[in-house]
């Protein structure tokens, strides 16, 4: 611990951490399948292409015009088929089907237990968002008390920001989780 590090530094750094936590956590639920389309949830696909495994947005354009139906439009024609094989192999149990330059993915509906079973893996993201956090406000409490030369009243104040930060931030991933649940529960 450097002498330089201050008390408004400590709290900015907490709150950085702790808005990188809940971004996190936003970008795992992103991939997470609900039962509207969306692109995000294709991210993960990767396309044998000119030699190397590509992400699928980089070998097509990827659109949802429907909430249950996805559409690419390859950039080459010649990877219609990597791209069909792609994504019937990848673990999301989507059955691609072309027609003419245009691949349709229809999105079937969520059984009631994979609703659950993705009920559970969000509530297990969300937790790891909020051990980020809590992580960043502990990081912060340690390095408010050992800033010397600063009035005990000064690092109080310190801390109720930190926490305040923390309870903010642990209320915007409560949010997502309520947001995300609906969208998945959703029939």
């Amino acid at each position: 611990m450097s002498a330089a590090t201050s008390i408004p530094d400590a709290v900015k750094q907490a709150r950085e951490q702790m808005h990188k936590a809940v971004e996190n956590t936003k970008r795992e639920f992103s991939g997470l399948r609900g039962n509207k389309a969306t692109t995000s949830l294709l991210d993960t696909v990767r396309v044998d292409a000119y030699g190397s495994h590509v992400p699928l947005n980089q070998v097509g354009l990827v659109s949802a015009p429907e909430p249950r139906l996805f559409t690419i439009q390859p950039f080459d024609k010649g990877l219609i088929q990597a791209i069909e094989k792609a994504i019937r192999e990848s673990d999301l149990g989507l059955n691609p089907s072309t027609q003419g330059n245009l691949i349709r993915i229809p999105l079937p509906p969520l059984s009631e237990e994979r609703r659950k079973d993705l009920v559970k893996i969000v509530h297990k993201l969300a937790e790891e968002g909020r051990v980020g956090i809590r992580h960043a406000r502990t990081d912060a409490m340690q390095k408010v008390k050992k800033v010397e030369h600063v009035s005990d009243d000064e690092k109080t104040r310190a801390e109720k920001e930190i926490q305040k930060a923390h309870d903010e931030h642990i209320k915007q991933v409560d949010a997502l989780i309520h947001s995300k649940e609906a969208e998945i529960m959703e029939v």
